[in-house]
């Protein structure tokens, strides 16, 4: 099975660069976007903020509509609905648009202050490893320097010889919160992306005690983006097809409604534990079709290239090296 057509427009780009929910309030300002965080080519890596016009599309750059606004992701949501406010009238504006191929994206979000992970959150990825359904969320975290963007290489460790795959819907706090209410929950919810939770499986089964830290953390293991969605621009996050390619063959193809505890369930939960900032990122579990429950057991090589789908948001495409 391959997704010929649509892997190959992705990666030219690559080569080249609510029915439950619908009660609770989404997101910060109600607006619909596509936020990232990019580079223009030749700017010396600065860091900016903007919103695409459309998946794949031009950015237009907040700073150059705004002098006041800030550089960073984080830093905007952190200014609640006067930065997403912002972005909507410098997006309706037409202006200070860069095309395409002078951009350069990056994660949507850099330097959060967590990365908090959900592991075996899929009815049919525990079906996959004949696993219980956990009565309650399995916690983990990675390191916030895992993360890398949705066109950067991922790079494997001499420590590991048993790197896989894991597609995952990411979420990112826009607001402040501790003891969350469930039915108050996606209210602190800026929007959704695309992740792949890179795992070394014999740093996470067999070492280190089991612990699964250091096989989820090695640098360049959170490919993240290609953008923001915001919440009001995804119609029913737990009704989306989510897919891993590797080499274009379909690894891991599954949708969202098979995960067992939802986005407003995991805002609270976590919340009762550590307090939500902007910018924290959460990564909610893969579906089946990981390689290390493959017979035989299959594992990234060199060379190949993992592309992780998911419907609305878009695709990011990852060079292995």
């Amino acid at each position: 099975m391959r997704f010929a057509s649509h892997t190959l427009s992705i990666l030219k780009t690559f080569i080249c660069q609510r029915p439950a929910a619908a009660a609770q309030r989404r997101g910060l300002s109600g607006a619909a976007m596509r936020l990232v965080q990019f580079c223009r080519h030749g700017d010396g890596g600065d860091i900016r903020v903007g919103v695409e016009e459309g998946e794949g599309l031009s950015v237009v750059d907040l700073k150059a509509f705004d002098p006041s606004m800030p550089s960073t992701m984080r830093e905007l949501l952190e200014l609640g609905d006067k930065g997403l406010e912002c972005a909507q009238r410098a997006l309706a504006s037409g202006q200070c648009v860069v095309n395409r191929e002078h951009v350069q994206l990056l994660s949507p979000v850099l330097g959060p202050e967590k990365v908090v992970c959900v592991g075996m959150n899929y009815r049919d990825h525990c079906t996959e490893q004949n696993a219980p359904i956990p009565k309650e969320p399995i916690i983990f975290s990675k390191f916030p320097s895992a993360i890398t963007g949705p066109y950067d290489d991922i790079i494997l460790p001499s420590e590991s010889q048993e790197v896989d795959w894991e597609v995952e819907l990411a979420f990112v706090i826009g607001r402040k919160g501790k003891h969350i209410k469930v039915e108050d929950a996606l209210s602190y919810v800026a929007g959704f992306t695309v992740a792949n939770d890179v795992s070394a499986r014999d740093w996470q089964m067999k070492r280190n005690g089991k612990q699964w830290l250091l096989g989820k953390t090695f640098d360049s293991f959170c490919p993240l983006g290609p953008a923001l969605v915001t919440s009001d621009a995804v119609k029913d996050p737990h009704n989306l097809g989510i897919r891993c390619l590797v080499n274009g063959d379909v690894v891991q193809s599954s949708r969202t409604d098979q995960m067992i505890f939802k986005t407003a369930e995991l805002v609270s939960w976590v919340s009762k534990f550590v307090t939500l900032t902007p910018g924290d990122v959460f990564l909610t579990g893969t579906p089946p079709g990981v390689g290390v429950f493959r017979k035989p057991p299959v594992f990234l090589k060199k060379g190949d290239v993992v592309e992780c789908q998911i419907d609305q948001l878009g695709s990011i495409i990852n060079r292995v090296i």
